[in-house]
């Protein structure tokens, strides 16, 4: 899409869009604290926390990156958003020490990222960030988000991503509660974990 830029576009108007549930909050918790287990999480592109806060209400502990001040603020200003660990910074670049048992990232975030360089340099730097038995769980294909993006990514040209990263498809589903992936599906959650693992 011509002139748009990621990094000024989640101000104080798209933070306030983001807390408008989306029905899915419950599901999606589900599913991500049992891929984290009793292990360390991380989510890239936290926002204004619609699943941050409930999969840390749910005992997960998991750090955060965004690179938005004003979708941080509005995190903050929650019951229990002062808990979170936010690092403020480009999740392309997964700016956090340690290493993960779950990354993930949901929505539409990834097709922030307007290249395909930028996505895999994403995929990349997820994949040294995972402890053996880890997962990185992805979900591009969700609707309702704003802004509109503008680089979709097919499940295989994903697929071929996180092989290059070395990593490998562990499950895809239609839906957080394991629902099959159809050419009609209208969300994917990926699940990828290290290969050989």
């Amino acid at each position: 899409m011509r002139d748009y830029n990621p990094m000024l576009s989640f101000g104080e108007e798209v933070a306030a869009l983001y807390d408008e549930p989306r029905g899915d909050e419950t599901d999606a918790v589900r599913f991500l604290a049992r891929r984290a287990g009793d292990g360390r999480a991380l989510e890239l592109a936290v926002g204004t926390g619609r699943i941050a806060l409930p999969l840390a209400a749910a005992g997960v502990a998991v750090e955060h990156i965004d690179l938005s001040e004003a979708m941080v603020a509005r995190l903050r200003s929650k019951p229990g958003g002062e808990a979170l660990s936010v690092t403020i910074g480009d999740f392309v670049d997964v700016p956090v020490e340690g290493s993960y048992r779950l990354v993930y990232i949901v929505d539409n975030t990834l097709f922030n990222l307007l290249t395909q360089d930028d996505q895999m340099r994403c995929v990349e730097n997820v994949a040294a960030q995972l402890q053996e038995e880890s997962h990185v769980a992805i979900t591009p294909g969700g609707v309702r988000l704003h802004p509109i993006v503008t680089r979709y990514i097919w499940p295989s040209e994903l697929d071929l991503m996180a092989r290059i990263a070395g990593l490998r498809l562990v499950d895809r589903f239609g839906g957080w509660n394991g629902e099959p992936f159809t050419p009609d599906s209208r969300l994917h959650v990926s699940v990828y974990g290290r290969k050989g693992a």
